[in-house]
């Protein structure tokens, strides 16, 4: 059998569930984050924080770390990663396979306009000044200063460490998972509109949609980003599933 030694892209609620299975199974790896977060959930494998510059950057660290498969857990909107790993992985006959989360799908009472970007989604406000539960990060907050004249609320993990580019603008300090009955009070006690997301999937974010639904709130939905072919699974055990396998086959 293969010895092991995965690098795993994480930042993601599954990604820690992920890092708890490799250590649990005695399986050595580093868990990589992107270094947006201050304060990083703590894992159970040897942690690396901040970029590997690029497609070029990654390949060396792979050979350097002596990196035998790689696993993408990461955010499905943290697309340049995900490209460089397919990228990196095909230069260095790397195994990769990425978890994905399945998508949201709206549920009879929901209303939802579907976008393709960011811009796209600032683009589908109302002219009218109205109170927006921007629930996209702070990374992608730019757009919407075409937009002024609304109200901004932000639920971010970490304090921006810059001025924001939004005139009038609520941040709200809190870390996922979030509960329905959390959120039907945040939009409601802040009085919000209309509510902007990303189809990130999963359980622990899903709470905003179901509190929209409830107060019969329109949802302007971005859609995924595009990404390269690759293996794909749909929870831990398929994960370890196929680390096993591939050690095992000797790849």
């Amino acid at each position: 059998m293969r010895v092991l030694r995965v690098l795993l892209l994480g930042g993601t609620t599954e990604a820690s569930q992920i890092g708890r299975a490799l250590a649990a199974a005695g399986v050595a790896g580093v868990y990589s984050y992107a270094g947006r977060t201050a304060t990083p959930v703590v894992q159970p494998l040897p942690t690396r924080v901040g970029g590997f510059g690029g497609i070029d950057g990654l390949v060396d660290y792979i050979k350097h770390e002596h990196i035998t498969h790689v696993i993408d857990a990461t955010h499905p909107f943290a697309s340049q990663i995900s490209r460089n790993a397919v990228d990196a992985c095909a230069k260095t006959a790397t195994p990769l396979i990425a978890y994905l989360r399945e998508s949201w799908l709206a549920e009879p009472g929901d209303d939802w306009r579907h976008v393709a970007t960011v811009e796209d989604a600032a683009a589908a406000l109302p002219d009218q000044p109205a109170r927006i539960f921007l629930a996209i990060g702070r990374q992608h907050l730019a757009p919407f200063a075409a937009q002024p004249q609304h109200f901004y609320l932000l639920r971010l993990v970490d304090a921006p460490d810059a001025a924001l580019p939004l005139p009038k603008a609520e941040i709200v300090l809190a870390r996922g998972p979030f509960t329905p009955e959390g959120d039907l009070a945040l939009l409601r006690d802040h009085r919000i509109t209309h509510v902007v997301a990303r189809n990130a999937g999963g359980e622990g974010a899903k709470a905003k949609l179901d509190a929209a639904r409830a107060l019969g709130l329109p949802v302007i939905m971005i859609d995924r980003p595009n990404l390269p072919e690759r293996k794909v699974a749909q929870s831990v055990s398929e994960i370890m599933h196929w680390l096993t396998h591939s050690a095992c086959l000797g790849v």
